[in-house]
C-alpha cells in the first residue's frame, strides 16, 4: 500500500512539474505578444517567438507525462533555454535584465522546486551559454554581455536555496509519514493482542452472569462489565479493520440494518442516562451492523465526553439514503477547532479520555459504506450527522481511495 502511494505521488509530482513548465512556456508566448506592440521594428522575430512557446507548451500539455520516470521533466530546461535566448535576440539584447534575466530566475525556481542540485548546476553552463550567444547575435553592449555571469549567477542561486528548502520539507515529510506508519503499526498489534483475552473475560462474565447463585447487587455490574469488554473488543477489532483498510483488504457484511433496534443497542451498551432516541420506525439502511454500531457508539461517546445531555439518537430517511445524527447540548465545537475536528490522533482539548481516534473512524468507517460524516453547528450543542446512500446508490470507496484522501488532509475528525 505504502509502494502504491509513493508511485503515485511521484507520476503527480512528474505530472505538475510538467503543467508548471507548460505555463511558464505560456507566459513568454503572451510576453512576446505583448512586446510586438513596444518594440514594432522586431515585430516579426517576436511573432515567430510567441508561436515557438505556444506550441511547446501545448505539446507538454498533451504530452502522457504521467507515464515516465520521474526527472524526465528535466530535459524541457534545455528547451527553456533555447527559447530564452531567442527572446533575448528577438529583443535585441533590450530584455538581458528585467525580461530575459526575469525567465532565467523564473526556470531555475522551476529546476528547484523539482529536480536535485546536480540537475541545477549541469543547467548552468548551458543557460549560461545560450544567455551569451543570444546576446552576442544581438549586438548587445560589452556591458551586456559581461552581466551574463550577474545573471546566471543569481538564477541558480534561487534555483540552489529554493532545492535546499524542498529538500528539507521533504525529509520532514517522510519523517511525518514513517511516524504514522509506526503508530499505525503499533495500535494494530496492541488491538491483536488485546482481542484474545477480552474474549475470553468476556465469556467468563456472560457465565458468571448466568449463575443463578450470583448476589442480585452484583448482577447489574457483572453485565456492565460484560458490555465494556465487548465495547473493548469491538474497539480492538475496528482498529484491525484500519490495518485492513492499508492493506486493501477491508470487507464489509452487509445486511439490512433497523436503525431503531441498533439505537436501542447503543443506548443499552453505553447506558440510558441522558441518552434519547428519535428514529423513524421501520427504518432501515443496506450497511455493516457491527461497524454502523462503532459508528454511532464514537458519536455518542464523542457527544457524552465533550458536550452536555440531553444527547439524542436520531434518523431520517433521505429518499435515496438514510442520515443518522447524534446531537449533544453542549457548547458546541469552537470554530477555531472545526477545520482539524476529525485529524486522525489530534485532540481539540486536553481531555485525557481523548486520544483523537474516534471521529477519524467513524469517516473512515462512513466512507468504506459510500457514504461521509458531517459536523454540523446546533444551538446549543453540536450535531454530528453520517449519511449513507441506499442500496441502489451503494457504491463504496475503494481502500486506497479512502486512505488516500484522509492522507492528504480533506477531512477533519476528533
Amino acid at each position: 500500500m505504502a509502494s502504491f502511494r509513493t508511485t503515485a505521488s511521484r507520476k503527480g509530482d512528474t505530472l505538475r512539474a510538467a503543467h508548471q513548465a507548460g505555463l511558464l512556456f505560456l507566459l513568454s508566448a503572451v510576453l512576446s505578444l505583448v512586446a510586438t506592440t513596444t518594440i514594432p521594428d522586431r515585430q516579426d522575430p517576436l511573432l515567430l517567438l510567441a508561436a515557438t512557446d505556444l506550441a511547446v507548451a501545448v505539446v507538454i500539455f498533451l504530452l502522457p507525462w504521467h507515464r515516465w520516470p520521474a526527472g524526465t521533466t528535466a530535459a524541457l530546461a534545455v528547451v527553456a533555454w533555447t527559447v530564452i535566448g531567442g527572446s533575448t535576440w528577438a529583443i535585441g539584447g533590450i530584455g538581458s535584465g528585467a525580461g530575459s534575466g526575469a525567465f532565467f530566475v523564473l526556470a531555475f525556481a522551476w529546476l528547484g522546486l523539482h529536480h536535485s542540485r546536480r540537475i541545477i548546476l549541469a543547467n548552468a553552463p548551458v543557460a549560461a551559454s545560450a544567455y551569451f550567444v543570444a546576446l552576442v547575435l544581438s549586438d548587445a553592449t560589452r556591458q551586456s554581455l559581461m552581466g551574463t555571469v550577474v545573471v546566471i549567477s543569481f538564477a541558480v542561486s534561487i534555483g540552489l536555496i529554493i532545492e535546499g528548502r524542498v529538500r528539507r520539507l521533504k525529509a520532514a515529510r517522510e519523517v511525518i509519514a514513517e511516524e504514522q506508519r509506526w503508530r499505525a503499526a503499533l495500535m494494530a498489534t496492541l488491538a491483536h493482542d488485546v482481542r484474545s483475552p477480552l474474549t475470553t473475560i468476556h465469556g467468563v462474565l456472560e457465565i458468571i452472569g448466568e449463575d443463578a447463585d450470583l448476589p442480585a447487587h452484583l448482577q447489574p455490574l457483572v453485565a456492565a462489565a460484560a458490555r465494556q469488554t465487548s465495547r473493548l473488543a469491538t474497539l480492538a477489532s475496528t482498529l484491525l479493520d484500519l490495518e485492513r483498510v492499508e492493506g486493501g483488504k477491508l470487507v464489509l457484511d452487509w445486511q439490512d440494518v433497523d436503525l431503531e433496534e441498533l439505537s436501542h443497542q447503543v443506548v443499552e451498551l453505553l447506558g440510558s442516562t441522558g441518552l434519547s432516541i428519535d428514529v423513524e420506525s421501520g427504518l432501515t439502511v443496506c450497511a455493516d451492523p457491527a461497524r454502523l454500531q462503532q459508528m454511532v457508539v464514537n458519536l455518542v461517546t464523542n457527544a457524552q465526553r465533550h458536550g452536555e445531555p440531553p444527547v439524542v439518537i436520531g434518523a431520517r430517511s433521505l429518499g435515496d439514503g438514510v442520515e443518522i445524527s447524534v446531537r449533544d447540548h453542549g457548547p458546541g465545537v469552537p470554530v477555531v477547532d472545526r477545520p482539524r475536528l476529525f485529524q486522525r490522533l489530534n485532540r481539540t482539548d486536553d481531555n485525557p479520555e481523548s486520544v483523537g481516534l474516534g471521529l477519524w473512524i467513524v469517516r473512515l468507517l462512513a466512507q468504506a459504506h459510500g457514504g461521509d460524516v458531517v459536523h454540523r453547528p446546533a444551538d446549543p450543542g453540536s450535531t454530528f450527522v453520517i449519511t449513507l446512500p441506499g442500496r441502489s446508490l451503494l457504491t463504496p470507496a475503494p481502500p486506497h481511495e479512502l486512505l488516500d484522501s484522509l492522507s492528504r488532509g480533506n477531512h477533519s475528525y476528533r
